[in-house]
């Protein structure tokens, strides 16, 4: 007899959802449930079969012939309990379940007042936001939308947006005004102390500017986290390189010198293949850009 799984109908439901998605994190996404949740599902359901259901490739899950005969017979028994829960009730087409959203925490200021617009709109969606300087893996679920300065992402099966192009410039506070003065031009760095990274980031132009023309013996102050260099500024501790959308979102800094065309960053939207076209990416997705292009130009333009 068929063990407790197979009688299971969600178990049923996890694979139907992996064979749809054709990857356990695309049917994570639908179901609202963790990566790890639904491979448990896959493996309980085919341990109680004593049968393989799907065969494991690198770029997804394909269902075995054994699979494809199961999965017809879920496909009929959802498309049954779809009927009837439309007679019953309607068909309900309000979105549910959680979004995961990654980004670096400089950003987060900025784009809170973005994802409670979104969720104005789409009150049963739940953001998480969870921001790291590493690149969480979309293909492993880590997270279903990057947003992502710096330099555009090449992982294979990702779907790379442009989201806008952010100005960069020097930034100081007034109290550091007072003491050394104006900075009048990029060429004309004498007296002035300045705020740098640890690391050496030579993909982001304003930061590679910093390291390559200003002086060892200028820079008075490094940081590991860029947002040690919108408060090191706003202390006075010097000049720091800055997002324009970050620095001009807070008071306490001033622009010492019109954005350089050359400063400017890229803003990447970035999913994995198999989760773009899910309907909570696309909504989210489609807001965010909207919201992005109405960014004025001191602040960001156009890619």
């Amino acid at each position: 007899m068929p063990g407790n799984s197979v009688k299971d109908w969600n178990n049923l439901h996890y694979a139907l959802a992996v064979a749809r998605a054709g990857t356990l994190s695309g049917a994570a996404l639908e179901l609202d449930v963790s990566h790890s949740t639904v491979l448990r599902r896959i493996d309980a359901l085919e341990k109680a079969l004593k049968t393989r259901l799907f065969i494991r490739h690198p770029r997804g899950y394909v269902p075995t012939e054994a699979g494809q005969l199961l999965m017809g017979a879920a496909e009929n028994m959802q498309d049954q309990l779809d009927l009837l829960v439309g007679r019953m009730q309607g068909v309900d087409e309000t979105l549910q379940g959680t979004l995961i959203i990654t980004t670096v925490n400089t950003l987060i200021p900025q784009l809170m007042p973005i994802m409670r617009g979104f969720q104005l709109e789409n009150p049963q969606v739940r953001l998480q936001l969870v921001a790291d300087r590493r690149h969480l893996r979309l293909e492993h679920g880590e997270a279903h939308i990057g947003i992502r300065p710096g330099a555009k992402p090449t992982e294979p099966d990702y779907v790379v947006q442009p989201g806008v192009s952010l100005q960069n410039t020097l930034y100081a506070s007034e109290a550091y005004l007072r003491e050394c003065g104006p900075l009048k031009s990029r060429d004309d760095l004498s007296g002035h102390r300045f705020i740098a990274p640890v690391e050496t980031y030579d993909f982001i132009p304003s930061l590679d500017w910093l390291a390559r023309q200003v002086p060892e013996e200028q820079i008075v102050f490094r940081c590991n986290e860029f947002s040690g260099f919108e408060d090191a500024a706003r202390c006075g501790v010097g000049i720091a390189a800055l997002h324009s959308w970050c620095a001009e979102a807070r008071p306490g800094l001033l622009r010492m010198i019109e954005p350089p065309a050359e400063w400017r960053t890229n803003l990447w939207l970035v999913t994995h293949r198999d989760m773009h076209r899910t309907r909570k990416v696309q909504l989210f997705l489609e807001w965010i850009k909207r919201q992005l292009a109405r960014l004025p130009p001191h602040i960001g333009v156009k890619p």
